[in-house]
């Protein structure tokens, strides 16, 4: 009986996210706002400006090669703190096991900022939910428009000045309240396996 030994390769450990958020600060000096560090986790804060230039970077660099975008998403700071918006994202190297947060900051007046889809392909439903959510437009991207709400949804739900509660049920809902007496005068035949 013959044995055979397999190799399972296991990607090097890539650099710490300090030292990454330094490369950073390094090539785009007048860019980086801050750097944060919290529970194990850096932060950098990049102007919203150069983001597409500065992903690329983080991207290509093969020394990086941040070539997943695990996560995209925005954030609400109303009443809180200027520019209103951020736009974070999360970014892993499969082939070096390291990550980071960029965080750029988009203000109120002027919420819009560079597409990333010609980097990340899979930022685009990311974008477009940021978009449909928090009405931050994304400059460059192929299909932006809403993905979780339908077209003529007014607002943007996920920003803290919506309003919480939405209009009493008059003669446009009747549809709806016809269908929600439906569904309880046919519950008893419901299936209860």
């Amino acid at each position: 009986m013959a044995v055979v030994l397999t190799r399972i390769y296991i990607p090097p450990k890539g650099l710490p996210p300090t030292e990454i958020a330094e490369k950073i600060k390094g090539r785009f000096p007048e860019e980086v706002v801050e750097v944060i560090e919290f529970r194990d986790q850096v932060s950098v804060i990049v102007k919203r400006g150069r983001v597409l230039e500065i992903c690329r970077y983080l991207h290509d660099d093969p020394d990086l090669s941040f070539d997943h975008l695990q996560d995209l998403c925005g954030a609400d700071y109303h009443g809180k703190k200027e520019p209103r918006f951020e736009v974070v994202y999360n970014l892993y190297s499969i082939k070096y096991r390291h990550k980071i947060r960029i965080r750029t900051q988009v203000p109120e007046s002027d919420p819009s900022i560079q597409s990333v889809t010609s980097i990340w392909t899979g930022a685009n439903w990311h974008e477009r939910e940021c978009y449909d959510m928090f009405g931050i437009v994304f400059k460059g991207h192929p299909d932006l428009r809403r993905i979780l709400l339908p077209e003529d949804w007014e607002g943007h739900p996920l920003r803290k000045d919506y309003p919480l509660k939405g209009p009493e049920l008059d003669k446009d809902w009747k549809g709806f309240v016809e269908v929600v007496n439906r569904s309880k005068e046919l519950k008893e035949f419901e299936w209860k396996g």
